[in-house]
């Protein structure tokens, strides 16, 4: 049996037996194609994606430019080599266009497969470069879910089943300038989100980030910035750091990065970067790691994202919308907050923003509530998304609001 053959029910229920759950109530949608910002069940019913598939489609679902230079790519080669040991010209392109791009002098990259693998990457980085064996991150965070990234998630429910992690994490309040003395001398690296997303798209005040960067120069520790979700236009900047004008000593990358396909990285500069060829050499490696397709696909998308102004458009669209939802969903909320097309809708109670979600669901429109902030609704639609596309999804979701 092949790809294609079997009908939505079938499908459905060999997903439920075979493919393992990851919550008690899967959106269970059986997906026929994506395009743009919809996706299409088997069924023929239309969703506008207000998720980008969790933040990876920000130039668009299924992009003709980026499934063009897939095809390229796939005409050429596929994986011949662990990561690090073979030139191939999609990883040098665009780790050459990430080292232009990025923040101060950050110029060389490291290649994973996911964002959760990068901050691997950068704390055993961070650890051999200092010779420290402290970490800092904060309440509220969410790095992701391999052991030593799970170790800097701020929320202790999802900490405490796969305890003991990685020791020595200290966690401080998010925002908090006044608490960033307590970084010490022993700490390797500070893991910090310029903006919170799963902890309820939370911005910090403008005097946070620059009073962390200070305080890392002082004391000797890295700075290490997670613009997994926030990073490629999502916030109305290519970083979210570039808000604050904040240079980080490594930045870490994934999700919108592979243009759809699988990819993460972190970067750094050239010091700090060496510290992963010696003492041992290959002390870190990873065999998939900047995949030639995923890197022709990435180069493609931050092609597209350039040239197609997504992200100037971000910031344009993202305070019109922004205005738009807090009048038009006023009685239900408490607050709409956020930067570019990166949005939180804080509602009163999570009972409430769980009926939103699902009636949202029953009208086409794919949204969710926050990891650790459970009345909190994030938006993160393809930046390619238009001003009709937003003006309707805002009326689906004051229906919603009022079903709900």
């Amino acid at each position: 049996m092949t790809s294609g053959d079997l009908s939505a029910p079938e499908l459905r229920e060999k997903f439920f037996h075979h493919v393992c759950q990851t919550s008690p109530a899967p959106l269970g949608i059986v997906v026929r194609s994506a395009s743009g910002c919809e996706i299409v069940d088997h069924d023929g019913k239309k969703y506008l994606d207000l998720l980008a598939g969790m933040g990876v489609a920000n130039v668009g679902h299924n992009h003709p430019q980026v499934v063009t230079a897939v095809k390229r790519q796939l005409s050429r080669h596929l994986h011949v080599s662990v990561y690090g040991e073979m030139i191939q010209e999609p990883q040098v392109l665009l780790a050459e266009n990430l080292a232009r791009l990025s923040p101060g002098d950050l110029s060389v990259v490291y290649f994973t497969s996911s964002g959760a693998e990068a901050i691997e990457g950068a704390m055993k980085t961070a650890r051999k470069f200092t010779d420290r064996p402290r970490f800092v991150a904060f309440h509220g965070s969410f790095h992701g879910d391999t052991f030593g990234a799970l170790s800097l998630n701020g929320n202790p429910m999802y900490r405490e089943p796969f305890e003991p992690l990685v020791p020595v994490v200290d966690f401080l309040p998010y925002g908090d300038v006044g608490a960033v003395d307590r970084i010490g001398h022993d700490v390797a690296a500070v893991f910090v989100e310029p903006i919170q997303s799963e902890g309820g798209v939370r911005i910090p005040p403008d005097d946070f980030l620059p009073a962390l960067r200070h305080r890392c120069h002082e004391v000797g520790a890295l700075l290490v910035l997670d613009e997994v979700l926030t990073g490629f236009g999502r916030t109305g900047k290519l970083f979210a750091c570039n808000h604050w004008e904040v240079v980080p000593d490594l930045l870490v990358l994934a999700k919108a990065l592979g243009g759809g396909l699988p990819l993460g990285a972190f970067v750094g500069t050239e010091e700090t970067m060496a510290t992963l060829s010696q003492a041992p050499p290959l002390g870190h490696v990873t065999t998939f790691g900047g995949h030639p397709l995923s890197c022709a696909a990435g180069l493609a998308a931050l092609e597209v994202l350039q040239n197609e102004r997504l992200i100037e458009r971000a910031h344009e669209l993202g305070e019109d919308w922004r205005r738009e939802l807090a009048k038009e969903l006023g009685p239900y909320v408490r607050q709409v907050r956020g930067k570019g097309l990166l949005v939180g809708i804080e509602f009163p109670s999570a009972d409430f923003t769980r009926r939103f979600t699902a009636r949202c669901l029953d009208l086409g429109l794919i949204v969710n509530w926050t990891l650790h902030c459970d009345n909190v609704v994030s938006l993160a639609p393809p930046l390619c998304i238009e001003a009709g596309e937003l003006e309707e999804a805002t009326k689906r979701m004051r229906l919603a609001a009022q079903s709900a």
